[in-house]
């Protein structure tokens, strides 16, 4: 027997607010069905021959024509944004999850569905299963209550995740609807969002609801420090735009002045930090900063973007340290990206190697004109501590001890100015999943040329740079913010036939 939420009918919408509030209600609804279940599961209740599932919202689109709506042009009469329209005729669809997470985003969506192509969006009940795991409210624990006999039972009487339908193939650009099936509306569907929501509470130790739309990625504790301080130093000032700090273990600082906020209390430091922690520096309408520090290695970055970007940021920054491999580059100078080596191996899979990584201007421009603002050098002055070239990211941390040299030639042939772990690793999954990207990094050792890192001279190194480093990322998310998020989402990041969702 199959026990379920009361059916919600498909209904048409025109107006963007009301098809929000739809999805809102048919997911509440169906999440406190599933929460309810389980508290009933958990005491004790029978549930012999039942089989309890309750069903994602659904968004659709139907339409008859290549031609879109007026609205949404400039002044030249171009399609002022990358995305908000489908390819061409058709039905598209996407499951929707968490809308109180997504309220703008999907409200943003909707609205530019309807004026690209007019008609109406219709909202229903889809067939595929919210997984019992993605229904627990934050603070749920139930699963540690339950025997191991009665935890091992859950899979007869509750959807589980299935990782079948999580994949990347809509982001890949392998996915083929079948005969009959609709296009995809969106890069993720709900189970492969709510699954990544799951990991970044794991791997950052801090709710996905913190998360801000610009991200700065390091490989060093040493710029979390610094960022830890400012982020304090911020909630000290009452005239700063930013309104909250949280750090993991979900604990949050408020801007003085400002009241604590339900929930507030809950948050507690953890008693040791997760692999991979984040730090929210919050401002009321997203456009914050957070920042990650995602350790050493490709798999790493690879992991942390995997999942972020179902949050769809507006960019995402690496800062971190890399070896120098020009013998012209003195310790401490920056190093902008503008062309990626992938010997990571982590993203071979998902996107081979012929596909080009092109340096995006607008992140360009901005991390340049911030080394000027905070250096104090002059434009045309930059050169002497900064690099514009190509950087080598590599899985193997002890490349320089490999025989005959040949990391080297390689580097050598592909004109690479600076190596590291991380970088191309980000870039590349920036590309795969539509999220602008950029690379800041500074020179630390020398390897080729006898200057590695030794106590001393790190910590001098580090005491330098590290602050004016983590400065000159923040001045770039503030000059992108400044000039507009719209000029980032180009058609730079978009393929031949897209999703309609930024």
């Amino acid at each position: 027997m199959q026990r379920s939420p009361d059916f919600t009918a498909p209904q048409l919408f025109t107006d963007p607010d009301a098809a929000l509030a739809q999805v809102r209600r048919i997911y509440d609804q169906n999440v406190d069905f599933l929460r309810r279940s389980m508290h009933e599961y958990v005491s004790g209740a029978p549930f012999d021959g039942v089989r309890v599932r309750a069903c994602y919202p659904y968004a659709r689109l139907h339409t008859h024509s290549n031609l879109r709506q007026g609205d949404g042009l400039d002044e030249t009469g171009r399609k002022r944004l990358s995305y908000g329209f489908v390819a061409g005729p058709g039905r598209y669809e996407t499951t929707l999850t968490r809308p109180d997470l997504y309220i703008d985003y999907y409200r943003e969506q909707f609205a530019l569905l309807l004026a690209n192509h007019g008609g109406e969006l219709e909202i229903g009940t889809s067939t595929q299963p919210i997984p019992i795991h993605f229904s627990f409210a934050e603070h749920d624990h139930v699963e540690g209550q339950m025997s191991a006999e009665r935890r091992a039972f859950m899979r007869d009487v509750f959807d589980l995740p299935d990782l079948t339908t999580m994949d990347d193939g809509i982001a890949n650009g392998t996915h083929e609807p079948g005969p009959g099936e609709a296009h995809p509306l969106s890069l993720f569907t709900a189970p492969r969002v709510d699954y990544s929501l799951q990991r970044l509470r794991h791997y950052t130790g801090t709710s996905p609801d913190w998360f801000q739309n610009f991200v700065l990625f390091t490989n060093y504790q040493f710029y979390i420090d610094e960022f830890i301080q400012l982020g304090r130093a911020e909630m000290a000032k009452a005239d700063s735009p930013y309104v909250a700090f949280v750090e993991p273990g979900n604990v949050v600082t408020r801007r003085v002045g400002l009241a604590s906020e339900p929930g507030d209390e809950l948050g507690h430091a953890p008693p040791r930090l997760p692999q991979m922690p984040g730090y929210h520096l919050m401002r009321e309408d997203r456009s914050g900063i957070t920042m990650v520090n995602i350790g050493v290695g490709p798999a790493n970055a690879k992991n942390i973007t995997d999942h972020i970007a179902v949050l769809r940021p507006h960019a995402w920054l690496m800062l971190g340290h890399c070896a120098g491999l020009r013998t012209t580059q003195q310790l401490g100078d920056y190093v902008l990206a503008h062309a990626y080596v992938r010997e990571d191996h982590v993203l071979d899979e998902e996107l081979p190697l012929w596909v080009p990584i092109p340096a995006l201007a607008e992140i360009q421009l901005a991390l340049e004109a911030a080394v000027a603002d905070v250096t104090g050098v002059a434009p045309g002055e930059l050169k002497r501590i900064m690099r514009t070239g190509t950087v080598a990211s590599t899985d193997n941390r002890n490349w320089e001890l490999l025989p005959d040299n040949t990391p080297q030639r390689r580097f050598s042939q592909s004109r690479a100015v600076a190596l590291d772990m991380e970088s191309a690793t980000i870039a590349a999954n920036g590309f795969r999943f539509r999220v602008p990207y950029g690379t800041l990094l500074c020179v630390s050792d020398k390897p080729l040329h006898g200057e590695i890192k030794l106590p001393g001279m790190a910590n001098h190194f580090y005491r330098e740079r590290v602050d004016q480093h983590l400065r000159i990322g923040i001045r770039a998310v503030e000059r992108l913010r400044e000039g507009g998020v719209d000029q980032l989402h180009s058609r730079k990041l978009r393929s031949f036939a897209e999703v309609a969702f930024q």
